[in-house]
Order: C-alpha cells, then structure tokens, then sequence
C-alpha cells in the first residue's frame, strides 16, 4: 500500500473555517432518525454535519483515522473513536443509522468499506452516503486537485458506489444532485 501524506492532520485545526458546512435539512429526512439509537457519523472529522444532527439520536458518535480532526470533534463535545472504515471497531448490528459525507472517495478499500458498513448496520437501519458525482465538471477539477496533492481519492460514479453496496448485501437506491448524490442503504432483516 503506498504511503500517503497525512492531509487532515495537518489541516485538522482550519477544516472548519475553510470547509464551512451549510446545514442540509436533506439529510435527517433520509436518515429517519427516531431520536433514540445510536448514530454514526463514519469519517466524520472534526463533527461539523454531526454537531448539527446530534438531536436526531440518542447518542452521536465520530469515527475518523485522523486524531487531528477528532481532536476538533471532541472539542465540541462529541464522542470520537479513532478507527478505519475498513476495519470498524463495533459489533455486528450494532448501529441503527450511519452517516458518510464527502469521505468515500477517501478510502482505501471501497469495497471493504461498503461490506463494514452494512455489517455493524442494525437490521432494519440505514446508511447514508453523500459524496460529490465525478460526472460534474466542478467535481472532476476537485479530483485532480486532490490527486496533484497526493491524497489517495477514488471518485467513483453513484452507479458504481451502488453496486458495491448491493454486493455486499445491501438494499441500495441513489438520489442524484446536481453536485452531489445520496446512496441510501439498508441492511436486509435476518429470516
């Protein structure tokens, strides 16, 4: 696996001034959150969308790789684990909702990703992916930014991102945007 610059760490403290986040009233609506529960906000960073959804659950939690930017997160006064998306820390059917914005391009293991996700998914619960189409010109400059920058980014199209959550065994539908695209999965209850 190459070695890659850790960008996050060395950003973490100016993320959220320079990467404002505008409260997105789509989101709670497709999380479905029922106020109880617990709810995850997969590569989260310093907590910016999560701080602004932390009424939806009953406990709001921040997994990210970079302690720089959960040291951002904890500051505002939200739980953090330090871990891999690829590698979750949590027990199988442990989490009722699942919230990743702009991280999947990110990864290592898209693939692992997707199968992680649904595995520590409470049957019945759902996942929420927002991340930036590569079909949009804007998008496509911000990739080949990232990429002069060294960061590991694989943007992939919703198509793409859908079929790996199907193939590991989620019930996946896509909302698009015109920037954005919203995959929607739950994991199908146990017979």
């Amino acid at each position: 696996m190459p070695s890659f610059p850790d960008h996050f760490r060395l950003i973490a403290p100016h993320y959220d001034r320079f990467f404002t986040y505008q409260r997105d009233e789509h989101l709670p609506e497709l999380l479905q959150c029922s106020g109880e529960g617990w709810l995850l906000d997969a590569g989260g960073g310093t907590g910016r969308v999560a701080e602004t959804l932390r009424h939806l659950a009953g406990q709001v939690v921040i997994l990210d790789e970079s302690e720089g930017m959960l040291r951002q997160a904890r500051g505002k006064g939200l739980i953090t684990v330090c871990g891999e998306i690829e590698a979750l820390p949590f027990r199988n059917d442990a989490i009722s909702r699942i919230l990743m914005v702009d991280t999947f391009h990110h990864l290592r293991d898209q693939t692992a990703s997707a199968g992680e996700l649904l595995r520590v998914l409470t049957a019945g619960g759902r996942l929420v992916v927002q991340e930036p189409d590569i079909r949009h010109w804007m998008v496509k400059l911000i990739a080949l930014g990232e990429k002069v920058l060294l960061m590991r980014s694989r943007f992939r199209r919703p198509e793409t991102v859908q079929r790996m959550f199907e193939a590991a065994g989620g019930r996946v539908r896509v909302q698009r945007g015109k920037v954005y695209f919203w995959l929607l999965a739950e994991k199908e209850p146990r017979s």
